[in-house]
Parts: structure tokens; C-alpha cells; sequence
């Protein structure tokens, strides 16, 4: 444990930053799984709602630098090709 007042200040900092990671990250998941159930239900209403909501909370985690722009464009790639799947 750090000694110093600022070493201790920038731990309980690095602390309360990698839960709101944690939590963000969940909230990632958590979207793509919801697409996913949609897209294995086939239904394209749901499907088309949960996608636009993954592809905004993968923007999302891009912008404050949870995941690269690369990666982020990779996940939204996949999604929007299985969407695409069953609705074309």
C-alpha cells in the first residue's frame, strides 16, 4: 500500500476507474448477448432494435478508450453481417 498522500489518492482513483470499466464492459456484453438472442429467435424487429443499441454502446466504449477503433469496427462488422443474414 502506497505511503505517500498522492500515491494513496491515485490508487483509490485507479480503483474507482477500472470498476466503472468493469461495469462499462458488462454493459457491452450484455448488448451483444441481447442481439445475439435476437438474431437466434429471427426476429428482425428485435433484432434490428438490439443492434442499434449494441452498435451505439461499441461506439461508446471506442470513444473513452475501452476498445480499440479497429476492434470496435471488427465487432460492429460482425454483428451488422448477421444481422444481414437473416434479414436479407
Amino acid at each position: 500500500m502506497a505511503n505517500i498522500k498522492s500515491a494513496i489518492k491515485r490508487a483509490k482513483k485507479a480503483q474507482v476507474r477500472a470498476l466503472k470499466n468493469k461495469m462499462f464492459k458488462s454493459k457491452l456484453k450484455t448488448a451483444i448477448k441481447n442481439f445475439e438472442k435476437a438474431i437466434d429467435a429471427k426476429s428482425i424487429d428485435e433484432a434490428k432494435a438490439t443492434l442499434t443499441n449494441a452498435v451505439k454502446v461499441i461506439d461508446k466504449a471506442a470513444s473513452k478508450g475501452l476498445l480499440h477503433k479497429n476492434n470496435a469496427a471488427n465487432k460492429k462488422s460482425r454483428l451488422t453481417k448477421m444481422f444481414n443474414k437473416i434479414a436479407g
